[in-house]
């Protein structure tokens, strides 16, 4: 059985004394902490094989290699893709969706065209878009949202068209923790023959996510959020679109010839094989080592165990701060609609000012508008509070956070 209390023990910074109080990270929305089986499996290869892969026949480079290919293969089977030449290692979800808008987009994307996105969108799948609009001249169009939040799935039908290219979504909003239909999503795109680039960040650390199931074209997570080392990122895409697409980064390791043609004073380049392709340069070996052994302890725990106990805290923490009058919580009430993250704000406080009362008693919380500007827009705030969770929070910490919840209303009120 799932057991918190058990995996509290391998994370040794929830040990952690701040302001006189035990650490309560409710800040995995942002990244996640590392347990200490990931931190020593990086410590490890810089101590017993650290070299460069692909370039060397010594021993230390071999074995370099060989972690570094395995981290891939490890992800394929994770998202169940159809083989290791689907996944990319990239730095982050930024520079996934970068590269997808650089090496798919400028190819497929004219003036005539458009893309669709979301108003919860993360400003990471908005502004490369955007940036990219102004050079090729197409159009971003918004799907809108509900009063709670939610997609509007009649305005995404209305608005999807034989001009829409490819539509740009979150699996999971990084501020209400809605978890959209995506199947839906990919169903009615296709049938437009647009493509579905999916933005895992929020879903794949925390819910079983089968890639071949939900059919997106392209799927996009970040390492960090995931128990694993900051630096390393993956691009899953379907093996015939990453055959059709220029590299992003040109350089090392991306290529398998370059031949200089004299007679023509030119240099005739081939590129070398999925996904080596967009991986130019020296990767981040050591951070693949992390990240293969956040695999297997977040295999090993239970993608379903521990998106079940999340929806668990969830529910729970939301009955804890019904009852605080001056709070206003985001999103939909029903808690089958979203993941563990919750926005807030009380009124007359600033999102900071909460935040700042709240880290004076360790209890960890993200403030501001997340990146997500135009979604607050929708909602007619400048920015809000956001408490996220992982498989290693527990009651007591949501306990702790409405107690301190109360105790500012309470001042507030004088």
């Amino acid at each position: 059985m799932f057991d918190p209390y058990r995996v509290r023990e391998d994370f040794p910074i929830l040990n952690r004394v701040i302001n006189g109080y035990k650490v309560a990270y409710l800040d995995n929305a942002a990244t996640s902490q590392k347990p200490i089986q990931v931190i020593n499996a990086i410590k490890e290869f810089y101590e017993k094989h650290n070299a460069n892969v692909h370039r060397a026949v010594h021993t230390l480079s071999q074995e370099a290699t060989e972690i570094y290919e395995d981290a891939h293969k490890e992800v394929a089977n994770f998202i169940n893709a159809d083989s290791m030449e689907e996944i990319i290692f990239v730095r982050n979800t930024t520079e996934a969706i970068n590269l997808i808008a650089y090496s798919w987009g400028l190819k497929n994307l004219d003036a005539e065209d458009e893309i669709l996105i979301t108003l919860m969108d993360h400003h990471s799948n908005i502004v490369p878009w955007y940036i990219l609009s102004k050079i090729k001249g197409f159009k971003l169009r918004f799907i809108e949202l509900n009063r709670d939040g939610t997609l509007k799935h009649d305005d995404f039908e209305n608005k999807i068209s034989e001009k829409t290219k490819i539509v740009c979504i979150p699996h999971v909003s990084n501020v209400l923790g809605i978890i959209n239909d995506v199947k839906y999503v990919v169903k009615v795109a296709h049938e437009r023959e647009a493509l579905v680039l999916l933005d895992g960040a929020q879903s794949v650390p925390h819910m079983p996510v089968d890639i071949k199931d939900i059919d997106a074209d392209f799927l996009v997570f970040s390492g960090h959020k995931m128990l694993g080392p900051t630096g390393i990122g993956i691009l899953y895409g379907k093996k015939d679109l990453l055959n059709s697409m220029e590299p992003f980064l040109g350089g090392g390791d991306m290529i398998n010839e370059v031949r200089y043609n004299q007679s023509a004073d030119r240099c005739d380049i081939e590129w070398n094989d999925l996904p080596w392709k967009f991986e130019a340069g020296t990767p981040h070996v050591a951070g693949a080592a992390g990240f293969i052994v956040a695999l297997e302890y977040l295999k090993k725990v239970g993608l379903e165990n521990i998106h079940k106990y999340e929806g668990e805290l969830t529910e729970y923490a939301l009955k804890k701060m019904e009852g605080i009058n001056s709070l206003s919580i985001y999103g939909p009430k029903n808690c089958r609609l979203r993941s563990g993250i919750i926005a807030f704000n009380i009124e007359g406080l600033s999102s900071h000012e909460l935040a700042t009362f709240l880290n004076g008693y360790s209890i960890m919380v993200r403030s501001g508008h997340h990146c997500a500007q135009p979604l607050h827009q929708t909602m007619g705030i400048p920015s809000s509070t956001r408490a996220s969770f992982y498989l290693y929070n527990t009651e007591e910490e949501i306990d702790r956070l409405a107690d301190a919840l109360k105790e500012i209303e309470m001042m507030m009120n004088g």
